[in-house]
């Protein structure tokens, strides 16, 4: 953009134009942000911008549109040449709100027009600043005023958007709002498709509690937010500073001698550094709300674990809250003993003042976060103060204090205390009562919506806070154990006498003889093993210290106060345990969990009016160590899982040493208290069942889904290397059921044999007279598949666009499937209609059988006497908007023609599933009156259920007339191995010799106990070649009059011109040719109704015709005659290819 115009008067007409321009376009839109603007700001380019050519030479000067409360920045007109500029102008899109590549508008204030220097005039800057990694606080506006501006970026209009980074957000953040970059529709689809419909990119759908957080986030104006030091450091070093360091580090040096209690601490420091690397790495991947440790393991590992931890979290800060105030409230109560002071006894006193100082607590922390972090750093100082005046204290030698054990600085002091000196406890026991001290590296973490820049303040603040209170540990150890002798008796006159000259202990070097501390009933009171308060004896002025554990204890159960609260309300707006969802409402700018407050002090009092915590606080540890051992798992998941979301900008981290960080916290847990850990599993083990079972309808990205991808991935590329064997064969079934909800009998009955066995894959054909609707497809795709998952059916639902039904039918055939889970049985429903319509779809009919085979596929026709498609029935199924979640357009199956369809075809405008505003007849509530169903459809109704409910007692008869490889025998096995038809026994029918009846029986039973398949029994059949009786005979040739060619009667050429344009009929040299076959139809079907009329189902060997000898109209006939007026039969048919065997 040039700095100045060219003409003097260019600044002038500019405005000029720039006025004609916003004056002309602002009759074209409403005022106020429209739907549209409120994705990214668009308007059609006024036709009245081709009357601002003639002043464009000057167009580039930068100009201001005045609007009511902030100026809006205009981009140059910079209108096309005259020539072209009206027509280019007509249909186009303008377009705001784009990102500053060279940051120059990051200066401007809103009063002033935007900085000069803008990189070609092509983007303009709506933003104050762009969010940088500084940890300083950003507020994003952008322009919602109705004037808007070209965006020329690659020298023409257009609606193609340049990156940015609002159309990567997943709510209207703090940082800014979410924009919506144009879908490819609104860039690739022809102009008369309706433009802009709202709508989210894949896995960006925001949940309830997405959407609560995004309008909470809206809406605050003036949040306090804290950068790494006033939120993290200061937080965590608090935190991990407890108590101990001021009256158990002593005595643990005296116990453990300095080298072990070194190594105690770097054993600590070693599990907490791996912690706050796993967090860092977690809060680093991504835009961290608040919820601290819940909100790093849910998002990671998923709702199951992190719903888990969650609660016991909270709980485990709300109990430390009693804890500390406990610590707090003994330190006052022995002061008070001390000047005989106590009010009642020491019990009642602790309660007394542990409550005041829980409500004085609560008092601070709902007086909102800037006054609890004022209260932090005033306790900092504190404590720092009382550190430093131990340090200082410990070069200082007093007299005095030589009788308590306290020498200064001695290397043989030192040398003495290097060892270990258990008295009635281990290394482990000394351990477990340390480790509590280097917990709180979460702290920070907790408070995580309360940090400006998280993904920077959680890493830098509590890595440091662990390197620093290490180093305050370490150093204590080491200075007490050199300076402080293990044994004192406080008394003055035990100096060394001159006839002892045996002493050998450090003391003796000073003239002092403790040696009686170590006899049997010796109750010595000074020294490191003793005295608790030795920190305090040592020290520079006394008091301070006691200032430290007052700072020290009530630091923490304030942090413990604020974490409980905080993540405890995360967890409940994500509504993972439902009844607990009155705690997610926030009050005020800072959105502060009140409830959630009131809730952890109950909890706290509850634990300080038991005033006894000794039981309790080992089992805060290894809650706190569970969530530790999580976050270090979820960073070895996700680096496992190898997902391309996993990139943390914290590149310090090794999925190895996570999880080696995960099994020491779990280590420690039981080094600590066995059976508070074996109380930790079960519960975590408990809440993580009861979330599973409750599958919260939340979808994070977890590392747990990407995880299961990969393993899929991995396993079905495997499978493809190894070769199909005869044992591992299973059913693999392409089921053409048409929309999965349309022929519920079909549905079931292949699922009950394919269930946990074989693949399964719902094909539907959809066939368009218009152009195809591939957006609808993709739909409809994840809607039923989610209908399928919704009603537990383990199937795939996949549909193709196709010209006819064999046209989708060959696609499938060929596509569907991915390696070795690829279909290897075609399953269709029997075409009952095929007398009533086109006979050109009996044609298709029978060539779908004929592809099947073609491609090696086993085929398997169901057919019910009722029918199978129920589509039609108004009402006949839970509509699917009703089991979905809510997302925008609810969608709802419709009844569009009462005509009952073909159970064959599977695209049905009866079944198909249209959007509210367009759809004929909906049955909105399953309690609104539906039409009265007639007579058959109400047996079609209870016919296509069937399947559903358990099987009594009954058959499962087989006519196993044709070996095709054991897939006849194989499905009813498959199936009477299911619970719903364990109680049918299997029937097996043969085809035999009257003279070889019991030897043909025999040789069956022997072959189906080779192949371990149990019978009830064995029929051979001696007169299946007997003629069928005359009526019936009679009845076939009636219904297949209509389809002979007759080619007698009509002249050669006219009988062939028919025969090519209905290649379905039936000739009838064809018709003497296969009468034996035709014959055998009929007899077949009264032996069927003389053996099998009280069958649960029947499962019959399918007839072969061979491709372009048989006619499709006499196929069919066979298929009808065969199967008409029986109880559900199944024609199956393998590729003759072996699916059973009797090896090993």
């Amino acid at each position: 953009m040039s700095a100045t115009s060219p003409a003097p008067s260019a600044p002038a007409d500019s405005a000029a134009a720039e006025c004609d321009f916003l004056g002309a376009d602002a009759g074209l839109r409403p005022p106020g942000p429209t739907p549209s603007q409120s994705r990214f700001q668009v308007d059609l380019v006024a036709e009245a911008a081709g009357a601002a050519e003639d002043k464009s030479p000057s167009s580039d000067a930068s100009t201001t549109a005045p609007s009511s409360d902030k100026a809006t920045p205009v981009a140059p007109t910079d209108v096309p040449d005259p020539g072209a500029g009206g027509e280019e102008a007509k249909g186009r899109f303008r377009v705001v709100n784009f990102a500053d590549p060279s940051g120059a508008g990051s200066a401007a204030s809103p009063d002033a027009p935007p900085a000069e220097g803008l990189q070609n005039g092509d983007t303009v800057m709506s933003e104050t600043s762009l969010h940088s990694s500084t940890g300083g606080q950003h507020h994003y506006h952008y322009d919602t005023h109705t004037n808007t501006y070209y965006l020329r970026t690659f020298g023409h209009n257009t609606i193609d958007a340049v990156p940015n980074i609002d159309f990567y957000r997943q709510t209207a953040a703090p940082l800014g709002e979410k924009l919506i970059r144009p879908t490819l529709s609104e860039l690739h689809d022809e102009l008369d498709k309706e433009p802009f419909e709202d709508g989210f990119a894949n896995g960006d759908e925001l949940t309830p509690a997405e959407e609560a957080a995004a309008k909470e986030a809206a809406e605050s104006k003036g949040v306090v937010k804290f950068g790494w030091i006033k939120g993290v450091l200061v937080r965590c070093m608090l935190n991990i500073w407890g108590v101990m360091l001021f009256i158990r580090m002593s005595w643990i040096v005296g116990q453990a001698g300095i080298a072990l209690s070194c190594l105690i601490v770097a054993m600590a420091t070693v599990v907490t550094t791996i912690t706050g690397l796993s967090t860092s790495a977690i809060a680093t991947n991504g835009f961290v709300r608040g919820g601290g440790a819940y909100y790093l393991i849910s998002r990671s590992l998923g709702p199951e674990f992190g719903g888990s931890i969650g609660l016991i979290f909270a709980f485990a800060n709300a109990v430390a809250v009693a804890m500390y105030v406990v610590g707090f409230a003994e330190t006052v109560v022995e002061l008070l003993a001390s000047v005989d002071a106590l009010m009642t006894d020491n019990i009642n006193d602790i309660r007394i003042i542990g409550t005041i100082t829980v409500i004085l607590l609560l008092g601070i922390s709902v007086a909102g976060m800037e006054w609890e972090a004022k209260a932090q750093i005033f306790l900092l100082i504190v404590l720092i103060t009382a550190i430093f005046n131990y340090f200082i204290g410990t070069f200082i030698p007093f007299k005095s204090k030589e009788p308590m054990g306290y020498f200064g600085y001695d290397a043989s002091i030192m040398w003495e205390n290097m060892g270990p000196d258990f008295r009635k406890e281990t290394f482990f026991s000394v351990f477990a009562i340390f480790f509590p001290a280097a917990t709180g590296i979460l702290a920070g973490a907790n408070i995580s919506g309360d940090l400006a820049d998280p993904q920077l303040a959680i890493p830098r603040g509590t890595l440091l806070a662990i390197l620093i209170t290490g180093i305050v540990y370490l150093g204590v150890a080491v200075s007490t154990g050199s300076c402080i002798v293990r044994d004192a008796t406080g008394n003055m006159n035990d100096t060394l006498s001159a006839q002892f000259t045996n002493c050998t202990d450090a003391a003796c070097k000073f003239g002092y003889d403790f040696s009686f501390c170590k006899t049997e009933n010796a109750k010595c009171k000074y020294g490191l093993q003793n005295d608790f308060q030795v920190m305090s004896m040592v020290s520079g002025f006394g008091p301070i210290i006691t200032a430290g554990i007052f700072s020290a204890t009530l630091s923490s159960a304030l942090a413990s106060l604020v974490s409980a609260p905080k993540v405890f309300q995360a967890l409940c707006k994500d509504n993972i345990y439902p009844g607990l969802s009155m705690f997610a409402k926030g009050y005020g700018k800072n959105n502060e969990p009140l409830r959630g407050y009131i809730l952890t002090f109950g909890i706290a009092l509850a634990f300080i009016l038991i005033a006894e915590l000794n039981v309790i606080a080992p089992i805060i540890s290894n809650f706190f160590l569970a969530s530790y051992a999580l976050i270090n798992f979820s960073v070895f998941h996700a680096s496992l899982a190898n997902s391309p979301g996993w990139r943390p900008s914290f590149k310090y981290y090794n999925m190895w040493v996570s999880l080696a960080g995960a099994v020491l916290c779990c280590v420690v847990m039981f080094v600590i208290n066995w059976w508070a850990a074996l109380l930790t599993n079960v519960i975590v083990l408990g809440l993580f069942i009861y979330v599973s079972y409750k599958k919260p309808d939340v979808n994070w990205g977890s590392s747990t889904q990407a995880l299961t991808y990969h393993q899929a991935l991995t396993h079905t590329l495997h499978l493809s290397g190894v070769e199909d064997h005869i044992k591992n064969f299973r059913p693999q079934c392409l089921v053409m059921t048409g929309y999965p909800n349309s022929r519920p009998a079909l549905l079931d009955l292949v699922h009950s044999f394919t269930k946990n066995v074989g693949l399964m894959i719902c094909g539907h054909i959809k066939m368009s007279y218009r152009r195809p609707n591939f957006k609808e497809l993709a739909t409809d795709q994840s809607r039923y598949q989610r209908w399928l998952m919704k009603n537990e059916t383990k199937a795939f639902y996949t549909p193709v666009f196709a010209e006819d039904m064999r046209q989708g039918t060959q696609y499938l055939l060929q596509a569907a499937g991915l390696g070795r889970l690829k279909p290897n049985t075609l399953v269709m429903g029997f075409k009952n209609d095929w007398r009533d319509g086109d006979m050109m779809n009996v044609e298709t009919y029978i060539s779908m059988i004929h592809d099947a085979f073609d491609f090696q596929f086993g085929a398997v026709i169901l057919r019910l006497k009722e029918g199978l498609d129920v589509s039609h029935i108004q009402g006949q199924d839970e509509l699917l908007s009703s089991q979905e979640k809510s997302s925008g357009m609810k969608d709802v199956i419709v009844s569009i023609d009462t005509s009952k369809d073909s159970d064959a075809d599977s695209s049905k405008p009866s079944s198909k599933a249209t959007s509210l505003q367009n759809s004929p007849a909906i049955q909105k509530d399953k309690k609104s009156p539906t039409v009265p169903l007639n007579v058959s459809d109400q047996r079609l109704l209870e016919a296509s259920q069937q399947f559903q409910r358990k099987q009594g007692k009954g058959t499962v008869d087989v006519w196993w007339l044709f070996d095709d490889g054991g897939l006849t025998l194989l499905i009813p096995y498959l199936l009477t191995n299911k619970k719903r038809w364990k109680d049918c026994k299997i029937r097996v029918f043969i085809g035999g010799k009257i003279n070889r009846i019991d030897h043909d029986r025999r040789a069956m039973a022997t072959l189906l106990s080779k192949f371990r398949i149990d019978f009830s029994d064995i029929t051979v059949l001696g007169d299946v070649n007997t003629k069928p009786k005359k009526e019936h005979t009679t009845a076939f040739e009636e219904m297949i009059e209509p389809y002979r060619l007759k080619e007698d009667d009509m002249e050669q050429e006219a009988a062939e011109r028919l025969k090519n344009s209905e290649p379905w009929r039936i000739t009838d040299n064809e018709l003497e040719l296969y009468r034996a076959k035709t014959n055998r139809q009929i007899r077949l079907n009264e032996l069927l109704k003389e053996h099998s009329s009280t069958a649960n189902l029947i499962v019959m060997s399918l007839p072969l015709a061979r491709k372009g000898a048989v006619s499709s109209a006499l196929y069919m006939a066979w298929l009808e005659t065969l199967s008409k007026d029986l109880p559900p039969i199944i024609l199956v048919r393998g590729n003759h290819q072996s699916v059973l065997t009797f090896y090993s």
